[in-house]
């Protein structure tokens, strides 16, 4: 048997045993958030960001409305621009939002991780580098590549986008390759696997979320923004279900409102990636963003 064969065949039984356990915790009520997953090769998320995500949960639920300006979500939001036409005055102003409005950081494709690297330069906002987006098509020696000169230039994380013809073609040990490839070279930097949900059944969410745990990705996000669709409340219920606490899973695409944002976060989102960040954090009646405007739909790539 071939190690590619190998492999299939445990993701497969890890699968099914997910699928499972699914099943037999939605007849008994509520998803256990633990999951059957393998642990992950290295610890992922911070007890601090577990614990800042829980606040928020419970200060939300105890006030019943938003405050005028929350800076408990504002430190869970991934303030995105990654039109391809992006430029350098609106990834200024993009910087500049994230750190006045306390965002986790600001998400950028990687020819522009140096300018916003340098932008950000005393700020407690991150910048993070996008790594085979928006498609995901690449080999892992490339993708390996992209984010190593990323990191180089000033990335803090990295969100690379999943093979998402290997998943589909059951090549599950590519898939593990192609995540273990940018973990690596990632060094001790978070990894995000982006899975582009709307593009995928209940079987492969379940297989390519095990595998990202396997890999040693910190988290599962659910979108470029450049697909077919976005973040839904379903999905993000199922990706915590499947990685457990240990990781985090990220919401991204379509996330355009307060309301939307608690939802995902209720569901068992501890990040959201948007472009229209400041609109929700800020009053009804508050600023919009200076890149908001220059976005797209969802479906027409952005956030």
């Amino acid at each position: 048997m071939t190690m590619q064969q190998q492999v299939n065949e445990m993701v497969e039984a890890i699968a099914k045993r997910v699928s499972a356990e699914l099943e037999a915790k939605e007849g008994q009520g509520a998803p256990n958030a633990k999951g059957g997953v393998a642990k992950s090769q290295s610890s992922s998320r911070p007890a601090a960001q577990r614990s800042e995500t829980s606040k928020y949960r419970r200060g939300h639920q105890a006030r019943g409305q938003s405050a005028e300006l929350d800076t408990g979500l504002a430190s869970m939001i991934d303030h995105t621009l990654l039109l391809p036409d992006a430029t350098q005055a609106q990834l200024t102003a993009l910087c500049k939002e994230a750190d006045e409005h306390s965002f986790a950081t600001v998400c950028v494709n990687a020819t522009n991780i140096k300018f916003c690297a340098e932008q950000l330069r005393g700020s407690s906002v991150k910048p993070i580098a996008v790594v085979g987006f928006p498609l995901g098509a690449m080999t892992p020696t490339a993708k390996a590549f992209e984010a190593r000169e990323a990191v180089r230039n000033g990335a803090e994380e990295i969100d690379m986008v999943v093979n998402v013809g290997a998943l589909k073609n059951q090549d599950y040990a590519l898939v593990l390759n192609d995540i273990s490839a940018v973990v690596a070279a990632s060094g001790n930097k978070p990894v995000k696997v982006i899975l582009e949900t709307a593009s995928l059944n209940h079987e492969e969410k379940v297989i390519v979320c095990s595998l990202s745990k396997i890999a040693g990705a910190a988290f599962v996000k659910t979108s470029t923004g450049f697909g077919s669709g976005g973040a839904t409340v379903d999905d993000i219920k199922l990706m915590r279900a499947i990685v457990g606490p240990e990781m985090g899973v990220k919401a991204s695409g379509g996330i355009r409102s307060r309301e939307d944002a608690d939802k995902m976060i209720a569901a068992g989102a501890d990040r959201i990636g948007a472009s229209s960040s400041v609109s929700i954090v800020s009053s009804a009646d508050g600023g919009k963003s200076q890149t908001q405007g220059n976005r797209r739909g969802a479906s027409k790539g952005g956030y």
